[in-house]
């Protein structure tokens, strides 16, 4: 049985915020006690810790014991990907060596599974308190209350002060009768009874001698619901006694011994037997009730393309006319964390002229007409990551260049709901005051970079290197003491690509500083500023640069998507240092704390880090590098020139994208075609589609199916790819996704069984589109199909190479042959010279020999004849 919610202070009423404007209501997702933790546990890890939805856990036993330990190691070797990364913190901290797991079938708090966190609600679910006994229930109602005493909070005071008494002197006035004037007057006691009509009037008169006019008046009131009536016409069913007969009706022996001997029968059984004879026959011979359409179908493979499909169905829709208006989206993102909430970075189009404030909307499934949380731009963001290690600091890069971070730590309560600001606030219908409309809290950015050290031309892309490594100033990586991430990583047109410390440097200087904090003293005393990068405000400048050489000229690449490979630690390598990095991440300080590594402190180099990246051009060019800096034999730094570099995509490059399944394939997407690339092939993509009639303009991968990816198109259609069915044309074709260019596609996996896609087109609307089952639900053996079929696609771009070896030369196939048979007929000939020569030297000597013999000859006669 499941804990019931905590009853946490929530108001109804919306907190004010400063001059008088109040906060717009939000019905959060959700809530959850604070014992416990909602997880969503995603298969693999299900079966790894046995804990399998209806298999292992049920509704009837839902509880499951996890050794801290197994759970601490899972996060260990999986980093990020393991789904106990959010309740990292909790599991350190459990004082007890078996945490609880709950499978929650209802989705209570919104997800199947939960954590509990301490060691007192796991013994209240374990063992639940007995149910009282009759007899005890008995003795407490049969109890006699006491009364309490009375303690008095101060109400008499105000009491006293509503209470109305008299405040002025009363004057009566006696009138008399005209026929009783000048009599003596006596007065005594008279009762009501004895009066006329049994009432003694005592009229009012209006007193010349005051004239007060009531100008305010002070009373109370209550304020109640209004109550309403309602009724509902319903058809009332009548109840019926049905029957059932459930024992057999059995005949007779004589009435079966008459129907045996009748004559229809045996007519019957004559007329029927070869057609039965017939069917027996042929069911023997083959099976009538197989499915052949079954077996046409890749259900050997366990392939869902056999299948039918349910289309794309749209799940919500998220725009917003104040910030929306005439932007388009640069980017988005779902937050790591907090389920159902996602973030999309607005920019203006090139055909606007005015200017417009930039902003990042973040959008929640709980309130989907109003945004949740508004992040200030310098400028328009083309591209934002949340840091994997903290999804509370954000990056982004900017279209003039500008490196800009953001702290929503203290907006999380607000976003996820659990504020008592973000409930619903009681509207008062009489409050008419257009300052009374509640708006979206916006977040000032915390540090932004120096414009003369940022990129020259807008930043297109921005990734946080892995919370397991770091870089050096030449870019040589060496490990991370602290397993939190960094660095980041930007690229521009501008033919650069940058990397960044959030740590503070070495040397500061010091006058710069404090100028930094007088000229932005008021901006940082704004509430919703974030001092944890303040030593970098304005004073960011790159750890180093990258600059991509041309390979054929002298000129360079301009960058506008790269992808950096996930590096996981090893294992073997790492072993002597593993408990002294546990215990360093145990007590991590904030960024504000910590400071960049000089280059004599020794940090441990790390040899298997893949230092190599993909990176697409403006062009249409895929280039290989390294991002490591040389040494010439005069000591200057260059950057080598890159590995290789194709001209794939006719066009400039809008997606670079990494499988979740095999680290070495990449997808590249540009103007009317995608490409896929192995790591280790560097002859060419090897995979390419043919051009398609309306440009490609964003892609991703299923992030459950290894075979499957999405490409958005600029016509506003969805193409769904499956590897494992055909490569010349997609699965599935979902048109009218938008009536409008497609910028942006990413994947999310929401519950076991429920996925979603983001779509974001050219006119700022997000939609969020339901993916069915046969889209995200794998099937058997597809992991081992597809990396057959990425070895067999290499196999066959060698094989093409090798055959087009001759046509590179200059020679086609058929001149080629007509070379090799001359060259074979000159060796015959040659072959054949030199057995005629032979043998007539044979025949030389043969017939001086016998002239000698005979004595025709005495003398040797010189061999100069040839022949030819």
């Amino acid at each position: 049985m499941p804990p019931k919610r905590s009853k946490s202070a929530k108001s109804s009423a919306g907190k004010k915020k400063k001059g008088g404007k109040t906060q717009s209501p939000t019905p959060p997702p959700p809530d959850h006690p604070e014992d416990i933790f909602p997880l969503v546990l995603t298969s693999a890890t299900q079966e790894l810790f046995g804990c399998r939805t209806d298999e292992d856990v049920t509704r009837e036993n839902p509880y499951k014991l996890l050794k801290k330990d197994d759970i601490i190691q899972d996060m260990r070797m999986r980093a990020t990907v393991s789904d106990f990364t959010p309740a990292r913190q909790i599991v350190l901290d459990y004082p007890e060596e078996e945490l609880l797991l709950v499978f929650d079938r209802d989705f209570t708090y919104g997800v199947s599974f939960y954590l509990v966190v301490t060691p007192e609600a796991k013994e209240r679910m374990l063992k639940p308190p007995e149910p009282e006994t009759q007899e005890e229930a008995e003795t407490e109602i049969n109890k006699t209350p006491e009364p309490k005493e009375w303690i008095s909070l101060g109400s008499e005071q105000e009491v006293d002060e509503e209470s109305v008494g008299q405040t002025r002197e009363k004057a009566l006035q006696y009138v008399r009768l005209q026929r009783e004037v000048g009599k003596a007057v006596s007065f005594s006691d008279c009762s009501a009874a004895d009066a006329k009509e049994h009432y003694l009037e005592c009229a009012s008169y209006q007193d010349s001698r005051f004239s007060i006019t009531q100008m305010q008046r002070d009373c109370g009131t209550q304020a109640v619901p209004t109550l309403q009536s309602s009724s509902a016409q319903t058809h009332r069913k009548f109840l019926r006694n049905l029957a059932i007969q459930y024992v057999p009706r059995v005949f007779s022996k004589e009435e079966v011994e008459s129907i045996l001997q009748s004559e229809s029968l045996n007519t019957f059984c004559s007329t029927v037997t070869s057609s039965v004879l017939l069917a027996l026959q042929q069911e023997v011979i083959t099976n009538v009730f197989f499915d052949e359409l079954k077996a046409l179908s890749t259900e050997e493979d366990g392939d869902w393309s056999g299948k039918v499909s349910k289309g794309l169905s749209l799940h919500q829709a998220f725009t917003d006319q104040m910030y929306s208006k005439h932007k388009s989206v640069g980017s988005v993102h779902w937050h790591p964390t907090i389920h159902g909430v996602i973030a999309v970075a607005l920019k203006g189009k090139q055909e606007e002229l005015l200017v417009r404030p930039a902003f990042i909307v973040f959008y929640s499934f709980s309130d989907p007409s109003n945004p949740q949380l508004l992040l200030e731009c310098p400028d328009d963001i083309f591209a934002f990551d949340f840091c994997p290690s903290n999804p509370n600091i954000i990056v982004g890069g900017c279209s003039n260049g500008q490196v800009v971070l953001w702290d929503i730590s203290t907006h999380v309560t607000y976003i996820q709901g659990t504020q008592p600001s973000s409930k619903k606030a009681s509207v008062n219908i009489f409050d008419l005051d257009d300052d009374a409309v509640i708006k979206t809290p916006a977040v000032r950015h915390c540090a932004v970079s120096a414009l003369e050290s940022s990129h020259k031309a807008p930043i297109t892309d921005v990734q946080w290197l892995p919370p397991t490594f770091e870089v050096t100033r030449l870019g040589a990586p060496v490990e991370n003491l602290y397993n939190i991430c960094v660095q980041v990583v930007t690229c521009s047109p501008d033919c650069t690509v940058m990397f960044w410390d959030v740590r503070k440097p070495k040397i500061l200087s010091h006058m710069v500083t404090e100028s930094n904090q007088n000229g932005d003293q008021t901006a940082l005393n704004t509430p919703f500023v974030s001092e944890m990068f303040k030593h970098l405000d304005r004073t960011w400048k790159p750890l180093f640069r990258v600059s991509l050489p041309n390979i054929h000229s002298s000129g360079e690449y301009a960058p506008l998507k790269f992808s950096l490979e996930h590096y996981t630690c090893n294992s073997s390598t790492n072993a002597e240092h593993s408990d002294e990095n546990e215990a360093k991440a145990e007590v991590t300080p904030e960024y504000s704390q910590l400071s960049a590594p000089s280059a004599k402190s020794g940090l441990r180099g790390l040899d298997d880090v893949n230092t190599k990246f993909y990176a697409g051009t403006d062009c249409g060019e895929i280039i290989y590098t390294d991002w490591k800096i040389e040494k010439d034999d005069s000591g200057h730094l260059y950057n080598s020139k890159p590995l290789l570099c194709f001209r794939t995509h006719h066009c400039s490059v809008n997606t670079i994208q990494r499988s979740p399944f095999f680290r070495d394939i990449v997808l590249t997407v540009g103007n009317c075609n995608f490409a896929i690339w192995k790591e280790e092939v560097m002859d060419g993509p090897i995979i390419l589609s043919p051009n398609s009639e309306h440009e490609c303009t964003a892609g991703c991968w299923s992030p459950t199916r290894p075979a499957v990816f999405f490409i958005g198109k600029e016509d506003g259609s969805i193409e769904v790819w499956n590897l494992l069915e055909k490569i010349s044309e997609p699965m599935h074709v979902h048109a009218h996704i938008t009536n409008t260019r497609i910028t942006c596609i990413r994947a999310w996996t929401a519950a076991p069984k429920q996925h979603f896609l983001a779509v974001a087109d050219d006119l700022g609307m997000l939609r969020i589109i339901e993916i069915p089952k046969t889209l995200y639900n794998p099937s058997r053996k597809e992991s081992s199909n597809v990396q057959k079929r990425f070895g067999s696609e290499t196999d066959r771009l060698q094989d093409y190479l090798k055959r087009g070896g001759l046509w590179e030369q200059g020679l086609n196939k058929q001149e080629a042959e007509k070379l090799k048979k001359e060259v074979e007929s000159e060796k015959q000939k040659s072959k054949k010279l030199e057995v005629n020569r032979k043998l007539y030297s044979d025949f030389l000597a043969l017939e001086e020999s016998q002239l000698r013999h005979t004595g025709l000859q005495t003398h040797t006669i010189p061999r100069s004849a040839h022949i030819h």
